[in-house]
């Protein structure tokens, strides 16, 4: 067995660690979730803490680890007789983000259970770690199936397993630890808030906690358990630390003075339901029985609200997670007071609560345009603009709304999304086949009428179906798929009227929300000058694309080909990675061309690419003014897709777009 690195050999990252640990001491608090940049010790920290739980005493043979003090009535390998336990060390189960269904929930033998009626079910990874920790790392790129179930199982402390009328139901509570970066895309609501705790880490700056950082790793590399031995005094007393904090925790006094800082902080920073204020109660508590106190100070308060409720005050996935520590302050010194009033201790909430930003005002002082095909766009008031203007400062988008769904035609067989059809594991059930592999979806009806034909043969004598391998059916289901989205945006100068641009960049941000919420993948290409640039590689992380999107600087010529033929190169490459996910192409641009001999003709020739791979295609018309060209359009036909002009776009009429998407591509 692998020596784990030491917890308390982890260099700085102190949040991390009191998060960790403050969760040991009361498991109620609900979990960590921890934030931040490869290579920050953040695994490494999640994985030395299971070394330092007690131990957990179990029913000797029992695969759900019930409690022999109190054992679960209705345990799949029950009953069991109170009392006689054995002891085993808490264990840290990590989910795989490509973890199938049954092995996180557990599996049922259909073929058992037809035939003969037995409920044979093989445990999952979430009865494995009950009365223990459950670790998922990139916890954001978890299938949204698999974190539906994590739900279920978080909110009822058990888990349930159905297969067309067998059940088993087990318990399962568990300290949910997950660990993400942000640049690979954020976290669904629901799940977000099902963390009690969130750090965010990153790697130190001073170089002395840096040398320190490689010179323990290097020790640890040479001979893990001698570096291990070295600091098992100081595991020693932390594990020990957490022992006395239990046993201590029943006894802190949260009075109304600290309840009434509570939700003083949480109505000022605008959370939503009352799951913050609960956890923020249960994290003070426990923050007091770390530190060896029975009453609850407001130091404790100011400490757990920095850890409850960052991830909380988002309120879309572009606003960045934080606190203002000088609004926190102030008011826990207004609410702050004395419980002098009130001597009897509170026992505190039971039970088991999400979050802000702003928009930047664009600036509508005018701008020259650029270059264009035939001859100077005229103004936002009408006015031609001089043309050959060079590089303009990036302006700020327009406030967002919201969009109706644009699809990719046809079914694809992509990961699980909320946009276009597709085959999935999970949706309405649209036929049968013969199963590849393990079984995980019984088609019953389809099952019972391939067994039929051959009860006589097999020597059925009793009411039992008599049920063979060959016989079984796998459901065939048609849910929804993430695609990617790839977004090429003109930045040329013939869009730079500031006015536009602004509008421009808001409809691209209503998009990239509308994207984080089906679970696309996104990209941004960019071009403008004499070429084209790949502004932000197909990620799952649309707030990058956003940051990206808000930078963009505008001017210059129009090199339109360039754009579509790296948008290509983009998806060429991007299908080989993920051959499964089909692509969706946001052209924004005015459809001018400048630059090179034929540079209207030379675009047509690379949309006509798209349109021989079949590619899903809209392009957003940003020509404005009295004199209009039409040269969007043109380029719509030549993608074989459609165009909407900036105003539609905002507008209901998106649905139409949809239909004409959808109806070209049949």
């Amino acid at each position: 067995m692998t020596t784990p690195f030491p917890f308390t050999a982890v260099v700085g990252q102190d949040d991390l660690r009191l998060a960790l640990l403050l969760n040991a001491v009361s498991p109620a608090v609900g979990g960590v979730l921890v934030r931040g940049e490869k290579g920050t010790a953040k695994s490494t920290a999640v994985r030395a803490l299971s070394a330092l739980l007690p131990e957990v005493p179990v029913v000797p043979g029992c695969r759900f680890s019930c409690d022999p003090a109190s054992p679960d009535p209705g345990c799949p390998d029950g009953p069991h007789e109170a009392g006689g336990g054995v002891e085993r060390p808490a264990r840290m189960v990590e989910l795989p983000v490509g973890a199938s269904e049954d092995r996180l929930v557990g599996a049922l033998d259909i073929e058992r259970a037809l035939s003969e009626g037995v409920k044979a079910f093989e445990p999952g990874l979430l009865a494995d770690a009950h009365r223990g920790i459950l670790y998922v790392d990139e916890v954001n790129l978890l299938h949204d199936h698999l974190v539906d179930l994590l739900l279920d199982a978080a909110a009822m402390g058990a888990s349930y397993v159905e297969r067309e009328g067998v059940s088993v139901r087990h318990a399962a509570r568990f300290l949910l630890v997950g660990t993400m970066n942000p640049e690979e895309g954020e976290l669904r609501p629901q799940l977000l808030d099902r963390f009690g705790l969130t750090v965010e880490v990153a790697a130190s700056r001073e170089p002395d906690q840096r040398v320190e950082v490689v010179r323990r790793r290097l020790a640890y590399d040479d001979d893990p358990a001698g570096f291990a031995a070295r600091w098992a005094e100081e595991e020693a007393a932390v594990r020990a630390r957490i022992v006395a904090a239990r046993e201590l925790l029943p006894s802190v006094r949260l009075g109304d003075g600290a309840l009434r800082q509570i939700a003083a902080t949480c109505a000022a920073f605008e959370v939503d339901g009352m799951r913050a204020d609960i956890v923020m109660a249960r994290t003070a508590t426990a923050l007091a029985a770390w530190a060896g106190r029975t009453d609850v100070l407001a130091e404790d308060v100011r400490q757990a609200a920095l850890l409850a409720l960052p991830h909380r005050r988002r309120r879309n996935p572009f606003d960045a997670p934080g606190l203002d520590e000088d609004k926190l302050d102030e008011t826990l010194e207004e609410f702050g007071g004395s419980d002098d009033d009130d001597p009897d201790p509170d026992p505190g909430p039971d039970g088991p609560g999400g979050g802000g930003g702003g928009q930047p005002e664009p600036d509508d002082a005018p701008q020259g345009d650029g270059d264009t095909a035939a001859r100077p766009e005229a103004g936002e008031d009408g006015q031609p603009q001089p043309s050959g203007a060079g590089e303009q400062s990036a302006v700020g988008a327009s406030e967002p709304f919201r969009t109706k769904v644009l699809s990719v035609p046809g079914v694809g067989e992509g990961a699980a999304g909320r946009r276009s059809r597709a085959r999935t594991e999970r949706g309405r059930t649209t036929g049968a086949r013969r199963p590849r592999g393990a079984l995980t979806k019984l088609h019953l009806a389809a099952t019972v009428q391939a067994a039929a034909p051959h009860q006589r043969a097999r020597g059925r004598s009793g009411p039992g179906l008599v049920v063979r391998r060959d016989d079984l059916r796998q459901a065939t289901r048609e849910g929804r798929e993430g695609n990617l989205v790839l977004f090429v945006v003109d930045a040329s100068g013939s869009m730079a009227a500031r006015q536009r641009m602004s509008a421009v960049k808001g409809a691209v941000l209503s998009l990239l929300l509308d994207a984080y919420q089906r679970r696309d993948k996104v990209g941004l290409v960019t071009f403008r000058g004499t070429g084209a640039d790949v502004a932000l590689p197909p990620t799952s992380s649309v707030d990058a694309a956003a940051a990206r999107l808000e930078t963009l600087p505008t001017g210059g010529r129009t090199p339109l080909a360039a754009g579509l033929l790296r948008a290509h190169d983009v998806l060429r490459v991007e299908r080989l990675r993920d051959p499964a996910r089909r692509p969706l192409v946001v052209l924004v641009t005015d459809g001018r061309a400048t630059g090179g001999p034929e540079p209207v003709a030379l675009a047509g020739r690379a949309a006509r690419l798209f349109a021989a791979d079949g590619v899903a295609s809209v392009v957003v018309d940003c020509e404005s003014g009295p004199v209009r060209l039409g040269l969007a359009g043109q380029l719509a036909g030549e993608l074989g897709g459609t165009a909407v002009t900036l105003d539609e776009l905002r507008a209901d009429s998106i649905a139409g777009l949809v239909k004409d998407v959808q109806r070209r591509a049949a």
